[in-house]
């Protein structure tokens, strides 16, 4: 029986030279690390950046119109509000029987300088 040829030849690994890569490139720390993949995993849905865009849209908190504004049932754009909160991307706050939320311009400011070092 003959032994199957890969489908892919894997290379080793080439370290990137001082021309491509200059030595005071960014090196991110652990804290950093898991902040980037915190931000970006909560960032990873279609629907999460349209929610995003629509409160950077906005100069107000913004509470029902998400719900309106996308093609959801409100417990799944709730959960979605839920994960881009616990980011730390966007910010609620209880105002009477709804929470009303906005885009935290300083924690999309981190997302980029993170996105920007690596």
């Amino acid at each position: 029986m003959n032994a199957a040829k890969p489908l892919v030849q894997l290379r080793p690994l080439e370290l990137a030279s001082d021309a491509c890569c200059p030595s005071s490139a960014v090196v991110a720390d652990g804290d950093s690390e898991e902040e980037l993949a915190r931000m970006a995993k909560a960032i990873s849905h279609p629907v999460r950046i349209r929610i995003l865009r629509l409160l950077a849209a906005r100069t107000t908190c913004v509470a029902g119109e998400v719900v309106s504004e996308l093609p959801l049932a409100q417990s799944t754009v709730s959960q979605h509000l839920k994960i881009l909160r616990e980011a730390g991307l966007i910010r609620g706050e209880i105002d009477g029987p709804r929470v009303c939320y906005c885009i935290d311009p300083g924690a999309v400011e981190r997302l980029k300088a993170l996105i920007g070092g690596l």
